[in-house]
């Protein structure tokens, strides 16, 4: 029994420790695209940043092991190697790898746009009060105007930033390969 409870004899602690200097990379760069872009202020966009990056390498995680024992075992043992010692043996895997990254970065997109979304209308219903205004079908028109400008400035700064923030952990990983 008290082998499950005790640590792998190895553990990834590279893995993890990369997995933090990408989140210190990637969450001042996102709050300062979110300060910019959307106006918010600065302590406002940190917490957004965190937030977004905290929960988007949870979920990423949790797709990874999900996934990982599905893999052919080929493709897992490259996993592994590169995990561990940072070194691909097979060449032929790199057009895998510039796809899975592609369909990586889309899938984070997605999910930080949805988060920030989420937490945008929580953090907001919290602290307004409902309007028991009538509203005239040309007031409903301009909102409606707002609403689609807001989110279309949310789907770019979310882009932005997410493309900032994978180029700079992009040149840390040629970094760290080299």
């Amino acid at each position: 029994m008290s082998d499950e409870l005790s640590l792998p004899v190895i553990f990834p602690l590279g893995a993890i420790f990369f997995e933090i200097l990408f989140l210190l990379t990637a969450i001042p760069i996102e709050a300062y695209v979110l300060n910019k872009w959307l106006k918010f202020d600065k302590k406002t966009s940190i917490f957004y940043a965190i937030a977004l990056n905290v929960f988007s390498s949870v979920i990423g995680w949790i797709v990874f092991f999900t996934v990982e024992p599905m893999l052919p075992i080929p493709i897992k043992a490259e996993l592994i190697n590169y995990v561990f010692f940072n070194k691909l043996q097979n060449p032929s895997i790199s057009t895998i790898i510039v796809l899975l990254s592609f369909t990586i970065f889309l899938a984070t997109f997605l999910v930080k746009f949805l988060l920030i979304k989420m937490l945008i209308i929580f953090m907001d219903e919290g602290g307004k009060k409902a309007e028991t205004e009538i509203v005239s079908s040309q007031q409903r028109a301009s909102y409606m105007n707002i609403a689609k400008l807001q989110n279309t400035n949310l789907i770019i700064a979310t882009l932005i930033a997410n493309s900032l923030s994978y180029t700079a952990i992009t040149v840390i990983i040629l970094i760290r390969s080299r």
